[in-house]
Formats: C-alpha cells, sequence, structure tokens
C-alpha cells in the first residue's frame, strides 16, 4: 500500500510507517511527548493529515509503537553491548545510558505508560525483550543469584541505570563531579555498585 505525499511522491506502506516514527522522534526531541500532534507529524512526513490516524489509529496508538521501536533497539543495544564486552553487569549498564542518551525521544517515551496503550502486545513483547537483556547481565555474575534474588538484582540494576540516565538528562548531575561524558561518568559511579573498583 502506497500513501500520497504532499509533493506527490508515494510512500510504500513500511517506509510511511519508518517515516512517522523518525518524525515523531524530532518532534519528541524539540517539545517532549506531550506536545506531539499527528497533524504536525502529517506536515513533518509530506504526507495527508490523515496518514498517521490510517497507520497508527491516535496518537496513543504512535506512541505505543514508538516505545516498542525504542524497547527493540535497547534489547539490541543492551546484548551487543553484552557480547562485545563478555558478559559485563557494569558495560551493560553503561550501555542502557548510551542508549537513553543517543535516542532520548524514545527514552523519554517508553516508560510514560499514561500515554500509551498499556495492553498492546507489540509493546509488552518489545518491553520483555528489554528486559531479558539486562537480566542476562545479571545471570553473568560470576556468583549470580538465583530465584527471586535474581529478579530483585535485575530490578536494583535496572533502577541504578535508570535513575542515572533520567539525571543525566535532566541535567541534574553535578558538572563539576560527573564531567561532559555520559558513559564515563557512568562508568565511574555505577563501578562503585557493579563491579570491584580498579
Amino acid at each position: 500500500m502506497s500513501e500520497p505525499t504532499a509533493a506527490g511522491r508515494q510512500y510504500h506502506h513500511g517506509d510511511l510507517r519508518r517515516a512517522l516514527l523518525a518524525a515523531a522522534a524530532t518532534a519528541i526531541e524539540e517539545s517532549g511527548p506531550a506536545a506531539l500532534s499527528l497533524r504536525d507529524l502529517a506536515r513533518r512526513a509530506g504526507v495527508s493529515h490523515a496518514a498517521p490516524a490510517h497507520h497508527f489509529g491516535d496518537k496513543a496508538g504512535l506512541l505505543t509503537a514508538f516505545a516498542a521501536e525504542g524497547f527493540e533497539m535497547l534489547a539490541e543495544t543492551l546484548a551487543q553491548v553484552r557480547e562485545e564486552s563478555g558478559g559485563s553487569l557494569l558495560e551493560t549498564g553503561v550501555g542502557y545510558i548510551g542508549f537513553a542518551v543517543r535516542h532520548r525521544a524514545h527514552f523519554e517515551v517508553m516508560f510514560r505508560t499514561e500515554l500509551l496503550h498499556r495492553d498492546d502486545s507489540a509493546l509488552a513483547a518489545a518491553r520483555q525483550r528489554a528486559g531479558a537483556a539486562l537480566r542476562a547481565g545479571v545471570a553473568g555474575l560470576p556468583a549470580a543469584p538465583t530465584g527471586d534474588e535474581a529478579g530483585n538484582a535485575a530490578l536494583a540494576a535496572w533502577s541504578i541505570v535508570h535513575g542515572f540516565a533520567t539525571l543525566w538528562l535532566g541535567r541534574a548531575l553535578p558538572a563539576d563531579q560527573v564531567g561532559d561524558d555520559p558513559e564515563a561518568a557512568a562508568r565511574k559511579v555505577i563501578r562503585r555498585l557493579f563491579a570491584a573498583p580498579d
């Protein structure tokens, strides 16, 4: 299926979906998810104002697809970092923070459940894959916890890296202590909890 653009071009169905999600990333970076409008996305993508609703239903549908895309990207990032680092939980955590900084728009939407269709199956599956990628880092610890403790350890790891990412993005961390490199700062801070100091 194709959709005519304002300039008379044709988008393939999948291309239009990607174009609208890319336009959403730009718009969210500029103004945040609450200010997002489907009409503005259509203008940015150069398509009819009905095109976003045709693909996503409503704003919540678009943000849900955007969040699911973010969780998929996060899962891929964490899996890649874990493989490249030999299973280091510290580096997996740093990878999480790097993702948040590089994909701020996605990160801002992924955890705003009030903006999303929370029962969406694609969102749930993507969220589960991202969670599994983070839990795999905990499972790779030399004395990996088991049972309930494994879940608690994964929750603690997520809380630490998510909290650091949120504070960094909010510019709430003291610049004289953390500097201007988020991954280096994160490595220095969370090493104290994830691994023994060098």
